[in-house]
């Protein structure tokens, strides 16, 4: 892509970088070619970033902020301020100056800022903060109209507007008002008149046809009492048709004896479950129902309400009982009541009572309130304007940041301000980790962050006071990894300063450093000797306690008689063990006087090449392993398995690495007492040993060489070896053949 702009780079994490610096590195922003960006996508959570400062550049609410959405934030900031470098200051505050006026949308934006300044009671603040439009019902507290589509009942110039405004809010609820006072909109004015009509012509149906109230006024009460037993009532006159049909089944209609012996033992009440559940009364053929005396008595109290309030009024005179005839026409009575108010309508209004709705519908309310929201929405570009100085002065503090984390990883690699990603550092095991990120899902997680090449700890972090459960998982980039092991315990820090348990969970093994590589072919062997020894411990153990018990055993069971004074025989010892001990033995001692006895005939300023040769080939692959690991260290696919869209390969070498991991030291001037009075007492025998060894294989050595033979005359060692046999010593020299014997010359 041409540009006519200059840009800087600087080179870090083994590529280069820009430098975003000046207001018109970021008003060119679109010329930069992308595949010079850091990144090209990022998410909106889990970022130390302001959460409404990304809301605002995420344009389309995807919940990502993507290279296009950078570049129009940057374009509209540098377009809304006279100088673009104003930008790169990363200031909360900005002077009323600083906007440019000579554009429409700048003078638009100087206007709300002033309007903002005057509602605060600062009309003569020559510059606008953040905090100033952080409380915007604050700013609106003094308007009655604000550009929002809400009303508030203040808003009205009447009181019976105002009490139809009270009555929505209480019906449907309210809509908050910018000023944070609660109002309706247009949607909730319609809906209130459209159930308050329903309402009305529901009520209407009831007074045009008779048939809906037959109990009038009273019909809602009769309804209650008929409804409650109904299902009784049905139950009973079903009962007294089968028991026409066959008296056989009259005795099971009325409950067999026995079912009363389940509950008679107890002690009962007439509201009891169990006799709620029998009959209404006495089931026979064509009987009718009691409505007095016989009556079960969990349900007599129903049915006594049943006689006052509908039979009585519906049949005009009092009645002992009541037939399924008499039943089958208050059923009907009530079918048509029922029907009625199963469509009931405008059940929202409803609490206002017919009364109080018709007289909100013979009024002129609605076209009042629709008015007032049509003004108020006339100031909606006003309003607007307001919101978007808080977008101006967010991009203002915030947007040079957000670069620096996104077209170039300067926060990182500057380690000067944490990278937006850094989610705070980790303490465990003498060490400090900065490189740590908030996770959702460890185990998806570590699928690609795997190929990063970091030695990873995944951790659970928590906070008991709270109840708060996070993931993070922290980069360790120096020291070594002999202590790190899931179920170790440590502390995190957040950005905030708040302090978390965290425990290991999840490792992914990778090398943390040179150092560690070199010693750990040392610390792998001595492992492997404590593991043999350890299995070796053990099975002569358990070899031991069988022997101890198969002892007892032979103890305990012997015949005494026929052992009786014979001693037991010794345990002999096995020659062929001992033999091959002394081979074994015999073995290393040749192969380390012979490697003694080859380094003692170099040169001397050979000796040490011999012993760097030896280390090397022992550390030298691990080391290489290690070294061609940590060269390709990357950042890139930690961030990528956060979602991000990492565009270049943002190396983690050694000295940066040893940077983000902070090993435990002693502060320079400290003073150090090394007398440990809990140390453990050291033996002798070590050293006894090891010296004994040494001089052994020195007398070897020497004896091999013939010194021992000739410094004591002869008496002890072998002689020097001739020149044939040290130049030859595998040529095999035939013995001589044996001389004849004297007689046989003659």
């Amino acid at each position: 892509m041409k540009t006519n702009h200059s840009w800087k780079f600087f080179r870090a994490g083994g590529f280069d970088q820009v430098k975003l610096d000046t207001g018109a590195d970021f008003a060119n922003l679109d010329q930069l070619d992308q595949k010079l960006w850091v990144a090209l996508a990022s998410p909106t959570t889990g970022l130390e970033f302001d959460a409404k400062t990304f809301a605002l550049i995420d344009t389309d609410k995807d919940g990502r902020v993507r290279a296009p959405e950078i570049i129009n934030a940057a374009k509209w900031a540098t377009g809304c301020l006279k100088n673009p470098d104003d930008l790169s200051k990363s200031s909360a505050d900005l002077p009323l100056a600083a906007i440019n006026d000579a554009t429409p949308e700048g003078k638009q934006l100087l206007n709300s800022a002033r309007q903002i300044l005057a509602n605060l009671g600062k009309k003569e603040a020559t510059s606008i903060s953040i905090a100033d439009t952080a409380d915007t019902a604050k700013i609106f507290a003094q308007t009655q109209f604000n550009g929002d589509g809400v009303v508030p009942a203040e808003s009205a110039g009447d009181e019976a507007t105002k009490s139809v405004i009270t009555d929505i809010i209480s019906c449907l609820g309210a809509e908050t008002d910018r000023s944070g006072k609660p109002g309706v909109n247009q949607a909730k004015v319609d809906q209130f008149f459209a159930e308050a009509l329903a309402f009305a012509d529901w009520c209407k149906r009831s007074e045009t046809d008779p048939d809906i109230l037959p109990f009038k006024a009273n019909t809602v009460t009769a309804f209650a009492a008929f409804k409650a037993v109904k299902i009784k009532v049905d139950d009973y006159f079903a009962r007294c048709r089968l028991a026409a049909f066959d008296s056989r089944a009259i005795a099971a209609l009325n409950r067999e004896e026995k079912e009363y012996l389940a509950f008679a033992a107890k002690d009962l009440t007439v509201t009891a479950a169990e006799i709620a559940g029998f009959p209404l009364a006495q089931v026979s053929p064509g009987r009718p129902l009691p409505l007095k005396d016989g009556v079960n008595p969990a349900w007599a109290d129903a049915i006594a309400k049943l006689e006052t309030d509908v039979v009585r009024p519906l049949l005009a005179n009092q009645k002992e009982a009541l037939t399924e005839s008499e039943w089958g026409v208050i059923s009907a009575k009530f079918a048509v009541f029922e029907a009625w108010t199963g469509a009931k309508a405008g059940t929202l209004v409803e609490k206002l009572g017919i009364d109080r709705v018709r007289e909100i519908l013979a009024g002129k309310s609605k076209e009042t309130i629709t008015a007032l929201i049509a003004k108020d929405k006339a100031l909606e570009p006003e309003a607007d304007a307001i919101v978007t100085v808080e977008k101006l002065l967010r991009f203002r503090r915030d947007l040079g940041k957000l670069l620096d984390n996104f077209v170039s990883f300067r926060d990182f690699y500057d380690r000067g301000d944490r990278a937006i990603f850094q989610a705070g550092t980790l303490y465990l095991d003498q060490r400090s980790c900065d490189l740590c990120l908030y996770v959702e899902d460890p185990g998806k997680h570590a699928t690609m962050a795997g190929l990063a090449g970091c030695y990873l700890a995944y951790c659970d972090v928590f906070r008991k006071a709270t109840g708060e459960k996070k993931q993070i998982v922290a980069a360790f980039t120096d020291g070594d990894s002999d202590n790190l092991m899931v179920g170790r315990n440590g502390i995190f820090y957040d950005r905030k300063g708040n302090d978390w348990d965290a425990t290991i969970t999840k490792i992914i093994d990778n090398p943390i450093s040179i150092r560690q590589a070199f010693w750990a072919p040392y610390k792998k062997f001595v492992r492997m000797i404590e593991e043999q020894v350890a299995k070796r411990a053990a099975a002569a153990e358990a070899a031991s306690a069988d022997k101890l018990a198969s002892a007892a055993t032979k103890v305990a069971t012997a015949d005494q008689t026929a052992t009786a004074g014979k001693p037991a025989e010794p345990k002999k010892i096995d020659v062929g063990t001992v033999a091959a001990l002394g081979v074994a033995v015999g073995a290393i001692g040749t192969a380390i006087t012979a490697l003694a006895t080859g380094v003692m005939k170099l040169p001397v300023w050979q000796v040490p090449l011999v012993f760097v040769a030896l280390i090397l080939l022992i550390s030298g692959p691990s080391m290489l392993i290690a070294w061609l690991k940590l060269r390709k260290r990357n950042l890139g696919p930690l961030l990528d398995a956060n979602g991000w869209a990492v565009n270049a390969k943002a190396r983690i070498n050694v000295p940066f690495g040893a940077s983000l991991t902070r090993v435990a030291s002693l502060p320079p001037g400290s003073k150090r007492d090394l007398s440990d009075p809990f140390a453990e007492k050291r033996s002798p025998w070590p050293k006894i040993i090891i010296f004994l060894v040494i001089l052994w294989i020195a007398y070897a050595i020497l004896n091999k060489m013939g010194y021992v033979y000739e410094w004591t005359k002869g008496r002890l060692g072998n002689p020097r070896p001739v020149a044939a046999e040290i130049a030859a010593p595998n040529v095999l020299v035939a013995p001589a053949a044996p001389s004849a014997p004297a007689e046989a010359v003659k």
